[in-house]
């Protein structure tokens, strides 16, 4: 059964360079938000088991998607993706629920190494 994804960035770019280095082998649906909002949107609709999300985004950061999912009782596995790589930042997602981070530029072996880690990936 595929595992549905949502892939949540401001950036065209960044959001199509993410899905390449999924792994070929992952069988997935994939969907696209370009802002919080959307995200949110798409959440609400059920189906997300995995969202990797940007935390820089007009109108609604990711911080505040990460907020809003806590208190709507999180169940989907939220991945935050981010050139924000401050220890800051990276303590503070995960207080709200996100169960990796992963530094921009994406790899696609990190972001492998997180599938497997979270046994989303055989």
């Amino acid at each position: 059964m595929a595992v549905s994804v949502l892939v949540v960035d401001d950036s065209p770019m960044a959001r199509k360079m993410l899905i390449r280095a999924l792994p070929s082998d992952w069988e997935v649906t994939v969907t696209q938000a370009s802002n919080g909002l959307e995200a949110l949107s798409c959440y609400r609709q059920g189906g997300v088991d995995v969202m990797f999300l940007d935390l820089t985004m007009p109108g609604m950061d990711g911080y505040q998607v990460l907020e809003t999912l806590r208190h709507e009782d999180l169940n989907c596995l939220v991945i935050v993706v981010s050139a924000d790589i401050q220890d800051a930042a990276q303590a503070r997602v995960r207080e709200l629920g996100a169960i990796d981070f992963i530094k921009k530029p994406v790899d696609a072996m990190r972001i492998k190494a997180v599938l497997k880690e979270y046994g989303l990936l055989v």
